[in-house]
């Protein structure tokens, strides 16, 4: 007990605590799909946070600032365009996610993998003229990730060590090799290797400490750039420690808009990968490898993603539908199964499309539809509970649905292919927040959760009252009087993917297209000063500590 009260007094996490009662909560309002525990032991374990948030200005939820609840502070790691190695790599546009590799038995330096989910230039605002091979080139290494240095000065502070000769870009021009069964296949014109990474929205990390990343929309780069749609879609994965280790992607793993995702292992060793399809009407994947894993194997368990079943969500049910070519096919041969008309396909197009599982894989999301699966209101990302192992995905939102604020949903697996489903928080007056987009626990069950209102409707109608987008600290309970904002973004900014140091001490996040209405012109909506004196808006890496008092 000593020894937490010391943490609480050292880390950043002595103001992630809610005291007893929310630590009680923690461990059963969370855990509700499971029995209560009994949290006396820690009523001094972590100290209080400020109750609201407090900035300094009355105007502070609508200023083209990154403002923080009092106690904490934040310094940029890096922005849009800054050199990241020695090579002379920049970083990417519109950082969307980080994730924090810590090096082993640092606690002082550590590798910050940072996604990138877009570009946008001023040329790219004219769909008339063809766009040039010097402007595709620019559009593609502009997006995929960065793999950032980062270490503590003599200060104690986190910086970019800019002369690094293990940070690199992976982009939209490295070469990435396809593993599983849609390797070679039709349905992926016969490739093996493929042209880049793009439109990376969010991803998770794996068991042998490696990124996955999720290619989420790219269709739009795709046509510019004049690249193969069947190539992108997918889930990646990088060793950020390792140059000679190349990204792949994993087939196996499904082809849709993904959101983000996170990964556990069941109790019979097998690895399971949860996703979330970031679309208006996406489906809840799950993916259970076939072998078992292995911790001696190390990386090499890397080949588990490689082989296994991919299954979809069917929550009115609560069970999960193996997306195998038996199901589909099935499915599509039954005198009595109508099409849903948003396929626009008939039954026998469809029948002639899915002929084989790589078929199957490349095309999730139709899959899913027609095995009957249930669609979201945009299940963005999800984060695995550190404790009960329940899942919990951010639906942000789905206007032509009518719900306009977006809700967090809670899953537990049941026995066999069932599981447990609810509603844990829904969005809007009586939570507090709007749209929620990224969302992560913290080591000891606090929920954070960032908002991702769109910059078209940021300030205006329903959404007015919610004024910029935030960071949130979820109540276990769910309660809404405990709901509480530590964070306001720039004008038109997302914050997304938090990333906390093994000891909890700091928290990296993006600050995504500030701006973003005139990002890449001459007349930006935002004047954030990600450094000192610019103001034109770049998204950039923030690191948050508490304030030195």
């Amino acid at each position: 007990m000593e020894s937490e009260k010391k943490l609480s007094r050292r880390h950043f996490l002595k103001y992630l605590g809610t005291g007893a009662a929310s630590l009680a909560a923690a461990y059963s309002g969370l855990n509700a799909f499971s029995t209560k525990a009994n949290a006396a032991s820690e009523v001094n374990a972590y100290d209080q946070l400020p109750e609201t948030f407090n900035p300094t200005l009355h105007t502070a939820a609508d200023a083209d600032q990154l403002l923080l609840a009092n106690g904490f502070t934040y310094q940029v790691i890096a922005a849009y365009g800054d050199s990241i190695n020695k090579a002379g790599d920049t970083l990417g546009f519109n950082s969307s996610y980080t994730s924090f590799f810590s090096y082993p038995g640092s606690s002082s330096e550590g590798l910050l993998w940072v996604d990138h989910e877009s570009a946008q230039y001023a040329w790219m605002l004219d769909r008339s003229k063809a766009v040039a091979w010097e402007q595709q080139k620019q559009l593609l290494y502009e997006q995929g990730g960065s793999i950032l240095h980062v270490k503590k000065d003599t200060f104690g502070q986190w910086k970019l060590v800019s002369d690094s000769t293990i940070a690199r870009r992976v982009s939209g021009l490295s070469p990435i090799e396809l593993t599983g069964p849609v390797r070679g296949a039709k349905a992926v014109d016969g490739a093996t290797l493929v042209q880049g990474t793009l439109a990376n929205r969010g991803g998770g990390k794996t068991l042998w400490n490696t990124q996955l990343t999720g290619e989420n929309r790219f269709e739009s780069t795709c046509r510019d750039a004049g690249l193969s749609l069947a190539h992108y879609g997918w889930m990646v994965e990088v060793d950020p420690f390792d140059k000679a280790n190349k990204p792949v992607k994993h087939t196996a793993l499904g082809r849709f808009h993904h959101g983000s995702s996170a990964m556990t292992i069941r109790a019979d060793d097998r690895v399971v990968v949860y996703m979330g399809e970031d679309s208006p009407d996406g489906f809840l994947y799950k993916f259970v490898s076939a072998s078992k894993w292995t911790e001696a194997d190390g990386k090499a368990n890397s080949n588990l993603l490689s082989e296994g079943s991919l299954y979809a969500a069917d929550l009115i049910q609560g069970r999960w539908i193996e997306l195998s070519i038996d199901n589909v096919r099935k499915q599509l041969k039954s005198l009595t199964y109508q099409v849903p008309e948003k396929m626009f396909k008939s039954k026998e197009t469809l029948l002639g499309q899915f002929q084989t599982l790589s078929d199957v894989l490349a095309s999730a999301s139709e899959a899913a539809w027609i095995v009957g699966a249930t669609p979201c209101d945009r299940p963005a990302e999800l984060t695995v509970h550190p404790t009960n192992q329940s899942v919990f995905i951010a639906c942000t939102q789905n206007e032509s649905r009518g719900n306009l604020h977006g809700h967090i949903i809670r899953l537990k697996e049941g026995l066999g292919d069932t599981f447990a489903f609810e509603t844990f928080i829904a969005g809007g007056r009586q939570s507090g927040f709007s749209c929620p987009g990224s969302v992560t626990f913290d080591n000891v069950g606090n929920l954070w959760v960032a908002s991702d209102i769109s910059p078209e409707r940021l300030n205006t109608g329903a959404w007015s009252e919610f004024k910029n987008n935030g960071l949130y600290l979820i109540h276990p309970k769910g309660a809404a009087e405990k709901t509480k904002q530590y964070a306001s973004a720039p004008i038109e900014a997302a914050l997304g993917g938090l990333s906390f140091t093994d000891n909890q001490a700091t928290v990296f996040v993006a600050v995504n297209h500030p701006g973003a209405s005139g990002a890449g012109t001459a007349t930006p909506s935002s004047q954030w000063q990600h450094r000192f004196g610019k103001k034109d808006p770049r998204s950039a890496v923030v690191v948050i500590t508490r304030s030195i008092l």
